[in-house]
């Protein structure tokens, strides 16, 4: 498999779906209620339908699972695309301008490629196993630690079927709100990805995150030297074969995982008593 010309085709057809969602995002939008309380746009659908002709035009023999239709193309393929088509529908439909285009691909359910897009910034990340991560500057790399006297400033992710009232999100968010100087909240998990990896925030913590666009960010974060530990302390590598309940991770500078680890366990901790 040839990386390199995956990696062009992602770049390609991410932003060209931007290109799209940029060009519409101002008319009228189709939205519509999904099944566990999510929505979707017309955008997402037009994206997607983009993003797919051009992944499976160039690699016929690979599958896709994609976040509106679900699993196409080779059903025993080696190779499985995910697609995010736009990650951030909820803040488009309140006319927020934060959201981002995400695509992976991974082989025996490990990342192997990931891209990010923002069409607002038309801007574009990426990042290949074993090569590094890179943006429009050029290398992303972890930068020395900074001073957090205030507390870290991280992003939050959840899955789309964790409960309201879910002890553990509870205990979890009371606990980072506590410790942190901010928790944002962004509704768009890939770009929390890309700032953790840019420097600009000092953690992202998952609970249950989703599985679509999990594994394309938590690549490109760890490629620029970030560390990501699932809650129980273990290397969390975004494999696409891990079950909602084992998809809860902290993603950190190296100096910052330790203390945020041990904020989490304690949090769930006493949900459990």
């Amino acid at each position: 498999m040839d990386l390199d010309h995956a990696r062009r085709v992602a770049v390609a057809a991410v932003e060209a779906a931007g290109d799209l969602l940029r060009e519409r995002v101002r008319g009228t939008l189709g939205v519509r209620a999904k099944e566990g309380g999510d929505i979707v746009t017309d955008l997402d659908v037009a994206a997607e339908k983009l993003l797919l002709e051009r992944i499976q035009g160039a690699f016929p023999g690979h599958r896709v699972v994609a976040e509106e239709s679900g699993v196409s193309g080779a059903p025993d393929g080696e190779w499985t695309w995910l697609v995010d088509p736009l990650d951030g529908t909820n803040n488009v439909a309140l006319g927020l301008p934060l959201y981002v285009v995400g695509v992976a691909l991974c082989h025996a359910c490990l990342p192997r490629l990931g891209v990010v897009h923002d069409p607002v910034a038309r801007q574009t990340w990426w990042a290949v196993r074993g090569q590094g991560a890179s943006g429009p500057a050029g290398p992303l790399a972890y930068r020395p630690a900074r001073a957090t006297p205030h507390g870290p400033v991280l992003a939050w992710t959840q899955g789309h079927g964790v409960a309201r009232d879910d002890p553990a999100l509870r205990a979890l968010k009371t606990a980072l709100d506590v410790r942190a100087r901010r928790v944002l909240q962004l509704w768009a998990p890939l770009l929390g990805w890309v700032l953790l990896a840019r420097g600009d925030i000092d953690a992202v913590v998952g609970y249950r995150a989703e599985a679509v666009d999990l594994p394309g960010g938590l690549l490109i974060a760890q490629e620029a030297g970030l560390t990501v530990r699932g809650f129980d302390g273990s290397r969390f590598d975004g494999r696409t074969d891990l079950p909602p309940e084992r998809r809860s991770f902290v993603a950190a500078r190296p100096a910052l995982v330790d203390d945020l680890l041990g904020l989490v366990t304690a949090a769930t901790a006493r949900a459990r008593a």
